[in-house]
C-alpha cells in the first residue's frame, strides 16, 4: 500500500498581529498556532525573518540549508528591489517636475507604505510529524532535492513572484522551505509602473491554482528522489482559521477517555508502591531460607511464608492487568495528540482562507468606492451636458426660426444669401436649409420633430 502524505503551502500575512489575533493565540489550548507566520510589511519585520529563517538569533546553523540567495536575507530583498525596480523608479522620477515627489530609494519608499507589504513569505511542508518522527537526518537531508525542485517549480508556475532566498530547516519537527520573495505587477497608471502586488498575483483563485500544481510537483520530486511511490493525502476543504481544541469532533470522547485512564492509572501507582514494599519483604525472606538437614539444595519455607509469597504472586497479577488497560491511556494520548497536530495544520490553511476573504473584500470596497466616485462625477457631467445641450437646442431654434421669418415672410434677400452660403460651406446641412427657406415647414426642436412625426403615423390609415 502506498504512503500517503501530507502537503501544505502557507503565505503569510501580517492581520495576525492585531491585539485580537495574539491573544487567541496566547489562550489556544492546542499549544501551537499558525499565528506566528506574518506577513513582511516593513524593514522591522525583515530583519525578524532574517534572524528566524537564518537562525541568527543562536547561531545554530548546522541544520540550516540555504537554497537560494545568501545567508544575508535582508541584504537578497534590498538587491531584488534594486534589480527589479531602479530602471522603473528612474523612469518614474524624470517624470516628476516637483522635488519632493521623486523616490530615492524604493526600498525604504515602501517599507514606510502602510499600505504595501515590502515582501512576503511562502512556507512548503511535506509530511507531517509523525511521518518525520521515526526518519534518520539523512533521509530527512535528501529533501533538499525535493524542495530544490519546488524552488523552481514556484518560479515557472507563479512568474510574478521573485524569490530572494529559500532557507529549508532541518531542526524542527519536520523539514520545510521558507521562501522569500516579492510579487510583482507591471502596468500601473498611478505612482511607479512597476509595485509590489501581493493581493494581486496571490488572489484566492490563483492561490488555489498553485497549490494544486505545486502539490504535483513535489510529491513527484519525492518519488523521483526517494525512489517511491507515495501519494498525497486529498486536500480537505475550508482550512486556515485557529480551531479551538474543545470544538474538535472527537474531544469529549477523548477527554471522557482520558479521565477515567487517569483514575486506573492513579491505582497502578499505588499498587506498584505496594508491589516495592512486598518486594523487599520477599527478598528477606528468600535471604532467610535455610537448607534442609538431608539435601542441602532444598531450603525450608514456612506456612507463614508461602502464604505471603501467593499473596504477592496476585498483587502482580492485578497490577500487571491494572497497567495493560493504562496502555490504553497511551493509545488515547497518542490519538489526542495526533488529533491535535492535524488540527494545527487545518489552522494554517483555514486561517489564510479567512485573510484571502479579508482582502478580497478590502480591494472590492475600494474598487466600489472608485466606481462610486466615477458614477457620481458622471451623473455631474451627464447634467452639465444635458443643459448645455438645451441652451444649443434653443439657440438652433431661434436662428432657424429668425431665418425661416426673415427669407420666408420679409422676403430679405441678404438672409436668403447668407443660408446659402452657410449650406455650402456645411454650416448649414439640407435640413437646416430646407427650414430656412420653405413656407410650409414648421421650425421644431429635434425632439419636437420625433413627436410630430410620431403622431402622423399614428394617425395613418392604410388601407
Amino acid at each position: 500500500m502506498s504512503e500517503e502524505l501530507a502537503y501544505s503551502i502557507h503565505l503569510g500575512s501580517d492581520k495576525n498581529k492585531t491585539a485580537k489575533a495574539k491573544q487567541i493565540a496566547k489562550n489556544n489550548p492546542s499549544g501551537e498556532t499558525s499565528f506566528a507566520n506574518n506577513g513582511i510589511q516593513n524593514a522591522t519585520q525583515l530583519s525578524k525573518v532574517n534572524k528566524h529563517n537564518l537562525r541568527d538569533y543562536d547561531n545554530n546553523k548546522e541544520n540550516i540549508y540555504i537554497l537560494y540567495g545568501t545567508d544575508n536575507l535582508y541584504q537578497d530583498v534590498q538587491d531584488l528591489y534594486l534589480q527589479e525596480f531602479e530602471q522603473t523608479r528612474l523612469e518614474y522620477n524624470n517624470k516628476q517636475t516637483r522635488e519632493d515627489r521623486k523616490i530615492d530609494n524604493y526600498f525604504k519608499h515602501v517599507s514606510q507604505d502602510k499600505q504595501k507589504d515590502l515582501a512576503c513569505e511562502l512556507i512548503i511542508e511535506l509530511g507531517d510529524m509523525d511521518f518525520w518522527n521515526d526518519k534518520s537526518l539523512n533521509y530527512r537531508m535528501n529533501m533538499r532535492y525535493v524542495f530544490n525542485e519546488q524552488v523552481q517549480d514556484l518560479m515557472r508556475i507563479v512568474p510574478e513572484f521573485k524569490i530572494a532566498n529559500a532557507v529549508i530547516h532541518f531542526d524542527e519537527l519536520s523539514p520545510h522551505l521558507h521562501l522569500v520573495g516579492v510579487p510583482i505587477k507591471d502596468g500601473y497608471k498611478k505612482g511607479m509602473r512597476k509595485q509590489p502586488a501581493k493581493s494581486k498575483v496571490f488572489t484566492k483563485e490563483s492561490l488555489g491554482r498553485i497549490q494544486a500544481e505545486m502539490r504535483v510537483c513535489c510529491i513527484k520530486s519525492y518519488n523521483k528522489h526517494y525512489e517511491k511511490n507515495s501519494i498525497l493525502k486529498q486536500k480537505k476543504k475550508g482550512r486556515n482559521q485557529d480551531i479551538d481544541v474543545k470544538d474538535m469532533g472527537n474531544y469529549r470522547q477523548i477527554k471522557k477517555q482520558l479521565e477515567q485512564k487517569e483514575k486506573k492509572l492513579a491505582e497502578a501507582n499505588n499498587q506498584t508502591k505496594k508491589l516495592d514494599k512486598t518486594t523487599n519483604d520477599i527478598t528477606t525472606i528468600l535471604d532467610n531460607l535455610k537448607p534442609t538437614k538431608l539435601n542441602k539444595n532444598n531450603m525450608v519455607i514456612s506456612n507463614e511464608d508461602v502464604q505471603i509469597i501467593k499473596n504477592y504472586t496476585n498483587k502482580v497479577k492485578d497490577t500487571t492487568e491494572t497497567i495493560r488497560s493504562v496502555n490504553d491511556l497511551n493509545m488515547a494520548i497518542k490519538d489526542f495528540e495526533h488529533s491535535s497536530f492535524e488540527i494545527r495544520q487545518e489552522n494554517r490553511s483555514l486561517k489564510y482562507q479567512l485573510e484571502l476573504k479579508g482582502d478580497e473584500i478590502s480591494s472590492l470596497k475600494g474598487e466600489l468606492s472608485t466606481k462610486d466616485k466615477i458614477i457620481g462625477k458622471l451623473r455631474t457631467e451627464k447634467e452639465k451636458l444635458k443643459q448645455e445641450l438645451h441652451k444649443f437646442k434653443d439657440f438652433w431654434h431661434n436662428i432657424m426660426s429668425h431665418f425661416h421669418k426673415r427669407i420666408c415672410y420679409d422676403k430679405d434677400e441678404n438672409y436668403k444669401i447668407v443660408s446659402d452660403d452657410l449650406y455650402k460651406n456645411g454650416i448649414f446641412d439640407s435640413n437646416d436649409n430646407e427650414f430656412a427657406n420653405n413656407i410650409y415647414r414648421k421650425v421644431t426642436i429635434l425632439d419636437e420633430n420625433k413627436i410630430e412625426k410620431n403622431r402622423k403615423k399614428n394617425n395613418d390609415t392604410r388601407f
